[in-house]
């Protein structure tokens, strides 16, 4: 008579399948640790001068930052410590790294003045991930509220690729203390800013999609500093230049004292989908 042997398939599977499970959930947060290690290096290279490296650094950042949520989304693994922990690591990388980068670069000849914008820029980009934090899921997902802080980062970082020389020269500096200045006030603003989560060409028109993908990725190749420099440039204007659209329509329509986040349709109430 023959003996059956305990069944151990089933239980070997299920472990599997968890050891699995918890590989994914642990995937978006390796991208975030990239991340954080992208902003820690641009920092130490800043400090040895080693300008241009620690901008391309923060670029590399970004480009992961915005990979975690993707994968998150891809996956099905987002979780709250994973929106709360790339919040962490986008304050090393897009607040304090592009800070660093600016004073090293343009603002060290102003003494405090110079250390107090770029500490200035750091807790406007810190107040606007908290800012995101609390009101995340409310308002009108097409806007962001403010300048997100990956493109204030990338705004200032722009500028120093664009000229890697430290700036001479105080009406030089004077610029530059009043560029970073303007970004973290754009930051904590309540200024509209396109998210173009309502612009998918890929579901209307996928050849269409396909080709405007192509073509920006051959441009951007081809000359990649003022194609980006050209976009990082746009973006921060059209966010003032949203504002004024909508002001003068509510002129038009009689309405020029009605508040802009509860009525006009080109800056409705916002929230960051990401920060």
């Amino acid at each position: 008579m023959r003996v059956r042997k305990p069944r151990r398939a089933r239980p070997v599977r299920r472990a599997a399948r968890e050891s699995f499970r918890r590989g994914i959930y642990l995937l978006p947060s390796l991208f975030t640790v990239g991340n954080m290690l992208c902003g820690f290096a641009s920092v130490l290279h800043a400090i040895h001068d080693r300008l241009e490296l620690a901008g391309w650094l923060i670029i590399l950042a970004g480009v992961l930052d915005g990979l975690d949520g993707r994968i998150a989304r891809l996956t099905r693994s987002s979780s709250e410590f994973g929106k709360e922990y790339d919040s962490l690591a986008d304050v090393v990388s897009f607040g304090v790294a592009p800070a660093i980068l600016a004073y090293q670069w343009g603002l060290r000849g102003m003494g405090r003045w110079g250390w107090a914008v770029t500490f200035l820029f750091l807790v406007a980009g810190s107040v606007r991930l908290a800012r995101f934090n609390v009101h995340a899921g409310e308002g009108d997902k097409r806007f962001f509220t403010g300048l997100p802080i990956p493109a204030g980062a990338g705004s200032v970082t722009m500028m120093v690729l664009i000229g890697p020389e430290p700036v001479v020269g105080q009406v030089s500096i004077a610029l530059v203390w009043a560029f970073v200045f303007l970004v973290s006030v754009l930051m904590v603003s309540t200024v509209p800013y396109r998210s173009f989560k309502d612009f998918n060409l890929r579901q209307r028109w996928p050849a269409t999609a396909f080709f405007v993908f192509a073509l920006g990725l051959a441009v951007i190749v081809v000359s990649p500093l003022p194609v980006m420099a050209f976009m990082a440039a746009a973006y921060l204007l059209s966010g003032p230049l949203e504002l004024a659209v909508g002001f003068v329509r509510r002129l038009r329509d009689g309405r020029p004292n009605e508040n802009l986040e509860v009525t006009s349709a080109a800056a409705p109430p916002v929230h960051t989908e990401h920060p």
